[in-house]
């Protein structure tokens, strides 16, 4: 149901975001970009529409069956999909232009959290940009945000702790700065709920509050 329910409700509410995070992130034909927890794939198909060599990764087996059904109907070769955890990546080191985690973030606990964002900076090259859509952090007090705090709370209670966490901790703010991540741009989306960040490794070594 919860698949089924993602990929017919959800999918279509981000549509304008998916559509949008290539052009916001300079994305070209013929990058390699990585998505975390791409689920059913949404995002990894509209970087394909475009060019680029997109490869999306999730836990979920049943994503990702979901995922390369919707592949091969729509005839996207440079796309593709692996089981893997993401906090454990199985690639090479620097072998991906972008990286990006498209709500991958929020319902983490903070030691899975930044062993995935530490995951995504090793295997971006030097120069490469990481990309997160997330919520914004302090959600606004509207009805899309009581919306969005609503939809945590169902979405059970391990992922609401993560998302409690998440919003205390600050965000992606607080991502960005124990990672020592650079911004270069960020957007507020969807009402102010939604907020997309591009950011690029600093030269100092990072320390990780696990």
């Amino acid at each position: 149901m919860f698949i089924f329910n993602y990929a017919t409700v959800i999918d279509p509410l981000l549509r304008d975001i998916r559509l949008y995070t290539p052009e916001f992130s300079g994305m070209k034909a013929g990058d390699r970009v990585l998505d975390v927890c791409c689920g059913t794939g949404d995002q990894v198909f509209h970087y394909s529409k475009r060019g680029i060599i997109a490869v999306g990764v999730d836990l979920s087996s049943n994503m990702l069956e979901l995922a390369a059904k919707k592949r091969i109907k729509q005839g996207l070769g440079n796309a593709s999909f692996q089981q893997a955890n993401a906090t454990n990546l199985p690639f090479k080191d620097g072998c991906f232009d972008y990286a990006s985690a498209s709500f991958g973030l929020h319902d983490k606990e903070i030691g899975t959290r930044n062993r995935l964002v530490s995951e995504m900076k090793r295997v971006v090259k030097k120069g490469g940009a990481l990309v997160f859509i997330d919520f914004a952090v302090p959600l606004p007090k509207n009805l899309y945000g009581y919306l969005v705090r609503t939809r945590e709370v169902l979405a059970g209670r391990e992922h609401f702790r993560g998302f409690k966490d998440y919003i205390k901790r600050g965000g992606l703010d607080e991502i960005l700065e124990n990672h020592q991540l650079l911004e270069e741009k960020r957007e507020c989306l969807k009402s102010g709920i939604i907020l997309i960040v591009k950011a690029k490794e600093t030269n100092a070594s990072s320390l990780y509050l696990f």
